[in-house]
């Protein structure tokens, strides 16, 4: 399978090019490698940083002073070794090694493995390949390797999951010759018994040779295990029957197979194990015949990856380090149009790089996705996603988008973004899962702007309250007092104060977003990116102005109207206690969304009493945000500041809203009435 099918040089496209592309293109490629280190080093330092009880943990249990293969008796006494025979082979030598150069070297040893695993993936990429696609690929693997929950998980326990995918991959794509791509492969599938199934698509494609290699490599390794430790052999793949029920609880949410995910749904016995065998060898037989058409049509690192979600799914055990080969099923090409092209590989990296929380909201009834995130995503990859032939006529050139006509940039230096001004709805999936992580990363960076408590930053936020409340005195802005006393006064005034400010802080922005999204698609963009960038300058307040509101200042006397009276010596914030920072007041958010809202409505809404409805939300939300206690009149300012540069922003790097419907570039459509000369301003 070895570069099969690559032909041309990878600098075919880029002969000719100007000395500044070349330049710039340098540039960038040294600056991805540097961002590629720093996150190496990033990944060392949490290993080293960690407690030492806390820290390669599996490693330590292997071949510490009290680990299993310093044991005598039998590798499986205890849970502890989950591993092949041979694998035990393999580590019983290092059990020599003092315990602290074994963490360093065992640690940058896996760095090492990671990087030479993305040198690797990006040389197997499908022709044909730019010069810009072949040099910035090889630091992006590496990066996105490096922040993957699989590789930070085998570098926090000290694991060998990424082990034999670089056996593989170094079998399929970096030696020469039908037989070493075989007894790599081998190897890989001692260490890792579900590697076998990189024999089929070896003998399908036409690689009988490796194929035979792979199960011969494999037979002489188990052989040799198995006459150096017969015992603990006969226990493995006789009584365990290749390892079965070894570890921890299978049922755990760690374990992403399929035998996992029967398990969590409450099935047991021999039930759950005749599904379990059925439902895996309909995977096997599927997502293997996809693999095998892929590596025909010369997708032969996408042939790989599919190969291993077939694996990943119909092992009894696959645990977090042992998901890598998800991550390489982003290499396949999804959807004729561009909006769309980009979905799959966005999904694959949200999922195999951030928490399954972060991607879901955290509902019982969604536990069963959430628990099986990433084993949705490798059957999705095995049987399920339409990845594009390399004859397809969309594989190189997808449908592109329709866009409004450029507009120049006026500072040389800060050039418009060349997905500025598009006209074409984007694909509803990508928005949600990015506004969905979005505003899982605004949560998080609330609560970690007091040290990841909610009382972490109670001391700076309540004097950074007496700063603001010592300005607006000045000012003669300091209205928050009488304001909530006389909503506290009138009952049907503190009712809708306090309904309006738990209700339509979420809800107002979803539903223009939505409208805009089905009636306007350029002005959801140029509405979303405003948005987008405010909330992020507001996370930069958070963090560097921690900021008590109003009803959480000692001696102030504004009454809690939401969460009740107040404790002062333990405050209680009500159901948020436990999910976000109450201290992160600067700027309002709750005022910055509503006038958000209403500054799209004002120049959106087709109706003068629609404007007017648009416009009267911020101005309930600033009345409820100070009735309620829960902001200053200051907070507001720093809310419309934020939105104000967000839509400056938005402006800088897209162009000028386009503010009718025009002719998309090079559609050859007439122009509707009314249309020309009022494309934008």
């Amino acid at each position: 399978m070895a570069n099969v099918g690559r032909g041309g040089r990878p600098g075919d496209g880029f002969v000719g090019a100007p000395e500044t592309v070349r330049a710039r293109l340098r540039a960038l490629r040294a600056g991805l490698w540097a961002v590629a280190v720093v996150l190496a080093a990033r990944q060392a330092a949490a290993v080293f940083s960690a407690p030492r009880a806390d820290r390669l943990t599996d490693l330590e249990t292997w071949v510490g002073p009290n680990g299993v293969l310093h044991v005598k008796g039998s590798l499986y006494e205890s849970t502890r070794f989950t591993g092949t025979p041979f694998g035990g082979l393999v580590l019983k030598p290092l059990t020599r090694a003092a315990e602290q150069t074994l963490g360093w070297g065992w640690t940058f040893g896996t760095l090492l493995l990671v990087v030479a695993l993305g040198l690797v993936a990006a040389r197997a990429l499908p022709p044909p390949v730019s010069r810009r696609t072949s040099l910035l690929a090889a630091p992006v693997a590496v990066s996105l390797l490096m922040l993957s929950l699989p590789v930070r998980n085998a570098l926090h326990l000290g694991q060998t999951g990424i082990i034999p995918v670089l056996l593989v991959l170094l079998g399929c794509f970096a030696v020469r010759g039908e037989r070493a791509c075989g007894v790599l492969i081998g190897l890989a599938a001692a260490l890792q018994p579900t590697v076998l199934l990189f024999g089929p698509l070896l003998w399908f494609t036409g690689r009988r040779r490796a194929a035979v290699s792979t199960g011969t490599a494999f037979a002489a390794l188990t052989a040799l295990a198995w006459a150096v430790m017969p015992r603990d052999s006969n226990r493995y793949w006789v009584h365990h029957l290749a390892g079965a029920g070894l570890g921890e609880n299978a049922g755990d949410a760690a374990n992403q197979s399929l035998h996992g995910a029967l398990l969590r749904l409450g099935l047991t016995g021999p039930p759950e194990t005749g599904l379990f065998l059925a439902l895996g060898a309909a995977v096997a037989v599927v997502g293997l015949r996809r693999a095998v058409r892929c590596a025909r049509d010369g997708q032969l690192l996408l042939a790989v990856a599919v190969t291993g979600c077939v694996a990943v799914a119909v092992s009894p055990a696959t645990w977090r380090h042992q998901a890598l080969w998800v991550l390489l099923a982003l290499v396949g090409r999804v959807g004729r149009k561009a909006s769309d092209r980009y979905v799959w590989p966005v999904a694959v990296v949200l999922v195999m790089t951030l928490p399954a929380r972060m991607m879901l909201p955290n509902m019982p009834v969604l536990d069963p996705l959430r628990d099986n995130v990433v084993l949705i995503a490798a059957l999705a990859a095995a049987t399920v996603v339409p990845f594009l032939s390399r004859t397809s006529a969309h594989y190189r050139t997808p449908v592109p988008a329709d866009r409004a006509a450029r507009v120049p940039t006026r500072w040389k230096r800060i050039p418009l973004l060349p997905s500025g001004r598009v006209l074409t709805r984007p694909n509803l999936l990508l928005e949600l899962l990015l506004i969905r992580v979005g505003y899982s990363a605004y949560q998080q960076v609330r609560l970690a702007a007091t040290g990841g408590t909610i009382s972490g930053g109670r001391a700076a936020a309540e004097h950074h309250g007496g700063q603001v409340a010592a300005v607006e005195g000045f000012l003669r802005l300091d209205i928050e007092h009488w304001v909530n006393h006389a909503a506290v006064r009138t009952p049907f005034l503190r009712d809708f104060f306090d309904f309006y400010y738990e209700s339509f802080h979420f809800g107002v922005p979803l539903a223009v977003l939505g409208v805009l999204y089905v009636r306007r698609p350029a002005d959801f963009r140029w509405a979303r990116s405003g948005l987008a960038l405010a909330t992020l300058l507001a996370l930069v307040g958070f963090w560097l102005y921690p900021l008590a509101p109003p009803r959480l200042m000692p001696g102030l006397g504004i009454i809690d109207t939401v969460h009740g009276v107040q404790d002062f010596s333990k405050p209680d914030y009500g159901t948020l206690t436990a999910l976000t920072n109450q201290y992160a007041a600067m700027p309002s958010l709750h005022f910055g969304w509503s006038l958000w809202c209403g500054v799209v409505v004002a120049v959106l809404a087709p109706r003068w009493w629609m404007k007017a409805l648009g416009l009267l939300h911020p101005l309930l939300t600033f009345s409820a945000i100070v009735a309620t206690g829960n902001h200053w009149v200051l907070d507001a300012v720093g809310g419309a500041a934020v939105v104000a540069t967000g839509f400056a922003l938005t402006r800088l790097v897209q162009g000028p809203r386009v503010r009718t419907a025009v002719e998309p570039v090079g559609s050859g459509a007439e122009p509707p009435v009314g249309a020309v000369g009022r494309t934008s301003g």
